[in-house]
């Protein structure tokens, strides 16, 4: 399902929801433990879990991105800056599993911005996969089937 984009007083919202058939402390520890996160997101590393601590991004270079933990409630709400931006995960536990919503806070919309969201969405089909003990063996085709959706949902919010 594609996420909903929503223009805002100081931007703009993206909110990508998953219901999944797993535990809150199961997709958390996706969201938060090193060896977890690294399957789904190997460039992201978490520092110092705590409002305030620190998730690098290994750019790959040789060189790190800090992003600062802006909330953290431990099992529900996960909070970080993405570059101007800020990216949140907030987990609802359900009778059966949970439900898991992505929002992407941006405060303006650049050429980048439908290939960050085609990449959430992708990441979050992979965490989706790895709960069931699965995998998805192309992500980059995943990305491209998603990639044009997202430019064209932007073309229709910033209309």
């Amino acid at each position: 399902m594609i996420a909903e984009l929503k223009q805002v007083n100081n931007g703009y919202i993206a909110t990508f929801e998953r219901p999944l058939d797993h535990s809150v402390g199961q997709v958390w520890a996706m969201l938060t433990d090193n060896e977890k996160l690294k399957e789904w997101f190997s460039e992201l590393l978490i520092e110092d879990l705590r409002e305030g601590g620190v998730i690098k991004f290994d750019m790959q270079d040789g060189t790190f991105e800090e992003m600062k933990i802006l909330e953290l409630k431990m099992e529900s709400v996960l909070e970080f800056t993405w570059d101007k931006d800020a990216v949140r995960f907030e987990l609802y536990p359900k009778q059966v599993g949970c439900l898991l919503l992505l929002k992407e806070k941006m405060n303006t919309m650049t050429d980048h911005t439908p290939r960050d969201l085609a990449g959430w969405h992708v990441c979050l089909d992979v965490i989706q996969a790895l709960l069931a003990g699965k995998s998805i063996e192309d992500r980059k085709a995943d990305w491209e089937k998603w990639y044009p959706k997202y430019v064209q949902v932007i073309k229709e919010v910033t209309a």
